[in-house]
């Protein structure tokens, strides 16, 4: 009997964790210590907080994978959630290792947004998308993270003769077409542009650079 409290101590699921970006929603974990773990089997479960029962994830039954896909099952974003792993291996099962509660409203990481620069010889003009959630509208289009949030476009301007890493704010604000002036012929631009939500003061990544040249 031992052994078998031995082994399910050493299987058992460690570090389970929500991660979540524009309410793309996954489970992770990690395997337990002991060697033989890579061969194990998982099973996770889920609820509301709150719930006194558990539900399964049908997906994520028995799979040797370590990640588990639980956007569906987290779609009240307002709605705290925890999850719980355990692992089996050779008819041995470990206890429950159990998440911290999730919040998608409060924790999802918001992405960058879509960045698109034209130039003419004074001037770039920036078109910007706010990232998509994976909820869809009755129509079936998907639905941008400006439903959900307060948010604003932060863009930045990169005058490549001058540094590097040197980023200007030249705009914030929802317009979704901006247009940056009064800028030299011949000199290299680059924009980049991030989400910021004033509400929870957090921002997302940069959006990968856009560069033109005038």
């Amino acid at each position: 009997v031992l052994e078998n409290q031995d082994l399910q101590d050493s299987i058992k699921p460690q570090k389970v964790e929500f991660h979540s970006l524009n309410f793309n929603t996954t489970l992770h974990w990690q395997p337990g210590w002991a060697r033989e773990a890579r061969d194990a089997l998982y099973f996770v479960q889920y609820k509301v907080y709150g719930q006194s029962t558990w539900q399964n994830k049908d997906e994520c039954w028995g799979i040797s994978s370590h990640v588990c896909d639980l956007t569906h099952e987290t779609s009240d974003i307002q709605e705290p959630y925890y999850s719980r792993v355990r692992a089996a291996l050779a008819g041995v099962y470990s206890n429950w290792s159990l998440s911290c509660r999730f919040t998608p409203w409060r924790e999802t990481m918001i992405g960058p947004p879509m960045v698109t620069v034209v130039h003419s010889n004074k001037s770039i003009t920036v078109k910007l998308q706010a990232p998509h959630s994976p909820y869809r509208r009755k129509r079936g289009s998907k639905i941008p993270m400006t439903n959900y949030y307060d948010l604003l476009f932060q863009v930045f301007i990169i005058n490549n003769l001058l540094d590097e890493q040197h980023r200007v704010l030249v705009y914030e604000g929802k317009d979704k077409v901006i247009k940056i002036e009064d800028l030299r012929p011949g000199v290299s631009y680059c924009i980049v542009a991030k989400m910021y939500m004033p509400m929870l003061d957090h921002s997302s990544a940069y959006s990968s650079r856009q560069c033109t040249v005038l």
